[in-house]
């Protein structure tokens, strides 16, 4: 297993594209299938890979702000929550996942 896969998630390097700019993170990443809504949701913690200027770190949060998170394994629409006490977001999705995962067998055997 590499520093970018674990068993239930993702875990290793990603992008946000906050408003159209793209910045370096570290990402943790898992999912989860909803029942209540027939819905997958995914969750995690970033970390901004190099010092960010007040300027992003304002659009993080601003609900205005157009978010997405992107791995080699895929893209999506992302929503950035808290700041926990060592510096990290909270980061939230729904649906598609922003990182590839292994199609489950089909068969019954």
């Amino acid at each position: 297993m590499t520093d970018e896969e674990h068993e239930d998630g993702y875990r290793g390097p990603a992008t946000l594209t906050v408003d159209g700019r793209d910045v370096p993170v570290s990402v943790v990443l898992d999912a989860r299938h909803e029942p209540h809504d027939g819905r997958l949701h995914w969750f995690g913690r970033l970390s901004l890979e190099r010092d960010a200027e007040p300027a992003l770190l304002g659009a993080l949060t601003a609900a205005s702000s157009r978010l997405e998170l992107s791995t080699e394994g895929g893209r999506c629409d992302a929503r950035i929550g808290d700041r926990d006490p060592w510096g990290r977001f909270r980061v939230t999705g729904v649906g598609r996942l922003p990182y590839a995962v292994e199609e489950p067998p089909l068969d019954d055997d």
